[in-house]
């Protein structure tokens, strides 16, 4: 039987005792059914995991007791910073998932020209809560003890303009490069991903000024969460540790 895993925020110890937060509770009670003295796998983002078991258990409230601090780590040797372009329906929430689950380390999602979301400051918190839940979700899932770092949603020029010692790589199905003709440094690669619709033109090229590579998957032109998935597994493959 797999053993369940949760994220719980702050310090941990052995032998204390830690009430889960709404949304562990909530799965752990009312959708696994689970028992006192049940097994569970407890991580707080700091790189280490640790055994828990159930020792108080109600449909609002659980209480597990810290049993030993585990040194496990299955983040991948190549850091991936993903600058994603935001699109419209659940395509965005299915990039970053696939994203944490492929160990991405920061992931930024993009305002572009073509972005089709439109929203006001509060409605932008709202989604970056969702989709840093998304993160958690995905972490406990894939086995990871480090959340990848989610940036609040910024501007396409502000982005790319950024500084930075990574790599820079703009997938585009003209481009002349594959990630196999590419040398990654030690600081990894920094990603870039048109929303649905692509980058104008105009974008490619401010990408290029600021010193982007264009790189290619073949003749073909993928959807947007395809074309992230792709990328990042490809990079994995040849870069990383897939």
């Amino acid at each position: 039987m797999r053993i369940s895993r949760f994220f719980h925020p702050g310090l941990m110890t052995v032998d204390e005792h830690i009430v889960l937060s709404e949304d562990a509770t909530n799965h752990l009670a009312n959708v696994l059914r689970a028992k006192v003295g049940q097994a569970l796998v407890i991580f707080n983002g700091d790189g280490t995991e640790y055994s828990a078991h159930v020792v108080d258990i109600t449909k609002r409230k659980v209480i597990v007791c810290i049993d030993s601090k585990l040194s496990l780590s299955v983040e991948s040797p190549l850091v991936v910073h993903l600058g994603q372009g935001i699109s419209r329906g659940d395509r965005m929430e299915w990039v970053i998932q696939k994203a944490v689950e492929l160990g991405v380390g920061e992931i930024s999602p993009l305002i572009t020209e073509r972005c089709g979301v439109k929203l006001s400051s509060e409605r932008w918190l709202k989604k970056h809560e969702q989709w840093q839940k998304l993160i958690i979700s995905a972490c406990e899932q894939s086995g990871r003890n480090i959340l990848p770092k989610l940036n609040p949603p910024v501007e396409f020029q502000a982005w790319i303009s950024q500084s930075t010692e990574q790599l820079r790589l703009t997938l585009h199905p003209r481009a002349q490069s594959s990630f196999r003709h590419v040398r990654v440094p030690n600081r990894g690669v920094r990603l870039l991903i048109g929303p649905e619709g692509g980058f104008s033109e105009q974008e490619i090229y401010q990408t290029e000024e600021s010193g982007f590579q264009t790189i290619q998957m073949g003749p073909r032109i993928l959807r947007t969460e395809t074309a992230a998935v792709a990328a990042i597994a490809a990079l994995q493959a040849i870069h990383g540790d897939l």
